[in-house]
Formats: structure tokens, sequence, C-alpha cells
């Protein structure tokens, strides 16, 4: 039974018209079941508003960044926009960083009773798409910060609090990755969704668009496990407090093409040990 359904946005573009038939779409699930959504990058017309007025998040007065707990996890959803209009300013920046260390200080000191720390953005921290997205290059904004100074880079912080699985959009495509943390791949084990030194990254951005979905590069980038470029959706089992389940539905087969589990005995900051496995079966990508 679904308990949640997670939209990481571009759904309130063209004027509030695509929102208004695409909530007609979604209304039969989303009256019975928590419709949770994350901003993107279409929905930056009119300030947002199209984004804050239609939608009402827990705890949060604009939906741009909140947290809830559900089962064994504890979810967090961030603004990753924020980092790419600082022609206005960083203040909207540094309230998210400020609430997110704060929200992960309270994770981290109740993972007794929600072990898994989930979080959700719109722009991913990196990807082997053929475009010119910020995932794509060296150093994107939400993974090492605002360029120049580094400041609010979100990989160092969730690596401190021990985050578990990071999911992403933006991208219209699948991609899994290995465990990856500054830009070092753990992939040198028979099990690396066994207790691995570092988060695993998702990318669910291809639930259907106008645009069609995006390319890849040729040669998949070393921290890719696996990738599509079909249309589909995911769906998240959260067992217990040590194994995770998830897999990539075909929207056309209307099967699984991917799958994996995620298996951690222990939840928790990673620590100098978690750096030397990395390190010894991991490979870092210049």
């Amino acid at each position: 039974m679904t308990k949640i359904v997670f939209m990481e946005n571009d759904a309130c573009q063209d004027e509030g018209q695509f929102g208004d038939q695409f909530g007609r779409q979604i209304e039969p699930i989303a009256a019975y079941v928590p419709y949770m959504v994350v901003v993107g990058n279409h929905e930056q017309a009119y300030n947002f508003s199209h984004y804050v007025n239609r939608y009402t998040m827990p705890n949060s007065e604009h939906n741009f960044f909140y947290s809830f707990d559900l089962g064994a996890a504890h979810f967090i959803a961030i603004s990753t926009e924020f980092y790419y209009f600082t022609e206005y300013g960083t203040v909207q920046i540094a309230n998210q960083w400020k609430w997110l260390i704060d929200d992960l200080k309270r994770a981290s000191a109740n993972r007794d009773k929600y072990p898994w720390i989930i979080t959700m953005g719109h722009r991913p921290m990196y990807c082997s798409n053929y475009d010119s997205d910020d995932c794509t290059k060296y150093e994107s904004r939400v993974r090492s910060g605002i360029p120049g100074t580094h400041r609010y880079g979100l990989e160092k912080l969730f690596y401190t609090y021990g985050v578990d699985l990071e999911f992403w959009a933006h991208e219209h495509s699948y991609e899994r990755m290995w465990p990856l943390y500054n830009r070092t791949v753990y992939n040198g084990t028979k099990e690396p969704y066994i207790d691995p030194p570092a988060p695993i990254h998702i990318i669910s951005g291809s639930a259907g668009c106008q645009e069609y979905t995006d390319p890849f590069i040729s040669k998949p980038s070393p921290w890719s496990a696996f990738r599509s470029s079909n249309y589909g959706f995911g769906r998240l089992h959260i067992f217990n407090e040590t194994h995770l389940y998830y897999e990539q539905v075909s929207a056309s087969k209307d099967e699984a093409e991917d799958s994996f589990w995620l298996i951690k005995q222990r939840h928790g900051p990673y620590t100098s040990e978690h750096r030397k496995k990395l390190k010894k079966f991991g490979t870092y990508v210049p």
C-alpha cells in the first residue's frame, strides 16, 4: 500500500496552466495519500508564487524546505533553486542552511527512532547527462557551494551528519549511483550497498515531459551504476532500521528496470573509518 508520494517538481510552469492540468490528473491520488513536493526550476516564474500557494507542506510557510518523520526514516526536503539566483542575494541560502543544520542535529540525536536520513532536492550534485547542466561540471553549486567562496556546499554537510540516501531530479532521466563522496566512488567491493562509507545518489527525473528525456554521455561516468532514458518512477520500501529497497519502474513496460537493496547495520555520521574504507576501495574521479 502506498503511504506517501514524492514529487521533485517542475509542475507549475506556463503561468499555472500546466500546474492546473497536472493537479487534476494527480487528484485521485493526492486526495487520499500525502503528496509531498520539492521546488524545481520551472516554478521560478512570479517569484515561485504558484509553487508557494498550491501546496502546504508540514512545518513550513513557504514549502521551500521542510522535514518530517515517516516509518523508520527522517525525510528532508530542500530548495536547490536558492543556489542559482544569487544575483538577488544569499539570504535565502543562509536561512535554509541554518535550518538544515538544526534539523540534521535533531535528526542525528533521534536516530534510535528514525535511523534513516533521506534528502530530496531538485538539481543533483552529480550526473552523466549530455548537456550543460550544473551537475555535469567539476564543482556543481549544490555540491560545492557558491562559486568563488564555496560557502553552503551540501555534500560535506550531508556527509558530516551521515545522510543515507539522496534523491534528485532535474535531469529528464534515471540514474543510480555507487556510494559517492567528494568525487570518490565506492565500487571496489562485491557488495557496495552493504554498509557503504558514503551516501547513495538517485536521480529520478523522467516521470514525463514535453521536452522528452535527456541524453547521456556515451561512456558512463565512474559513479554511474545504472542509467535509463525511459519514462518512469521509483518505489521506495523501507522495511526496517537496516534494510531499504528501491526500484525504478518503466512507465511503458510497467515493470522494474532497476532495483537495489541498501543495507546498513549502523546509522550515524561518517567517520574516519568510513573515509579509510572509501579511500581503500574507492576510485577518485579527477
